[in-house]
């Protein structure tokens, strides 16, 4: 099977490539700070659009696996490079389920970002996990629109950054979710709940960058303090006052751990 090959917003240049996958409610625009520093620093910069997602095609099969094949494609694509993946959230857990597939999937990655993301979710055929997909879906079965949905749910994922701050990662997230497709929402739902790689932790064979942010409600710190303690090669930090959408609302701060860790490699 060939997969279409994801869009891709590109900046700097460099021997290491930086690969950011957002999260379920993202798109390529959700790292406004991190093309300004990284591209600078003398690193090339890349953000897809997830399948399904701003200009990439639907995923062939709405599941994790269809995704991190299609991550694998882009990688060839953008290659001979070493590539650091910088997942956050949902796409924390595209990067797990390709780094669980090993060599020769894994040849070229020279580390992982992992922030606001966790192992698991659980089985999709699950009380909970029916019920999850039910909840997220219920207000576009009554004929809301993601705009007005991401409205909703937005400030809760902001935590404590000053006013301004707070009021432009408001805007973005909001647009970001707001261009969603329904039909692309609802396969992003199908493929988090399948999402199952605890036991690929222990495997993980480069070094992590774990970030948490203090009031993140989706992937709280203790979760991702669990996820370290099981990656051989594990750095964990916690952002003060940064809640889900750290990258946004706290970049000066993500951007310094990011860059101390890329330092060490």
């Amino acid at each position: 099977m060939t997969l279409s090959l994801p869009a891709c917003r590109t900046a700097g240049d460099g021997p290491l490539t930086l690969v950011l996958l957002h999260g379920i409610g993202g798109n390529r625009q959700v790292w406004p700070s991190q093309f300004e520093t990284f591209a600078a620093a003398g690193y090339r910069v890349v953000a897809w659009d997830m399948p399904g997602y701003g200009e990439s095609a639907m995923p062939a099969e709405p599941t994790m696996a269809s995704l991190a094949d299609s991550l694998r494609t882009l990688l060839d694509a953008l290659g001979p490079s070493r590539f650091v993946l910088v997942g956050h959230s949902m796409g924390g857990m595209v990067a797990q389920e390709l780094m669980a597939r090993g060599e020769p999937f894994t040849r070229d990655i020279a580390a992982l970002v992992l922030c606001g993301t966790s192992p698991a979710f659980g089985k999709p055929d699950g009380d909970f996990q029916r019920e999850f997909v039910r909840q997220r879906t219920a207000p576009l079965d009554a004929g809301k629109t993601l705009r007005e949905m991401a409205e909703a749910i937005v400030p809760g994922m902001l935590g404590e950054p000053d006013a301004a701050v707070r009021a432009s990662a408001h805007a973005r997230a909001v647009d970001a979710m707001g261009a969603l497709t329904p039909d692309a929402y609802r396969a992003a739902l199908q493929a988090l709940v399948g999402f199952e790689q605890r036991a690929a932790l222990a495997r993980l064979a480069v070094p992590v960058l774990l970030i948490a942010g203090e009031h993140d409600t989706n992937a709280p710190p203790k979760v991702m303090v669990r996820m370290a303690e099981s990656i051989p090669q594990a750095r964990y930090v916690c952002l003060p006052g940064a809640g889900h959408l750290m990258n946004l609302t706290h970049p000066a701060a993500f951007d310094a751990e990011v860059r101390a860790f890329l330092a060490t490699l």
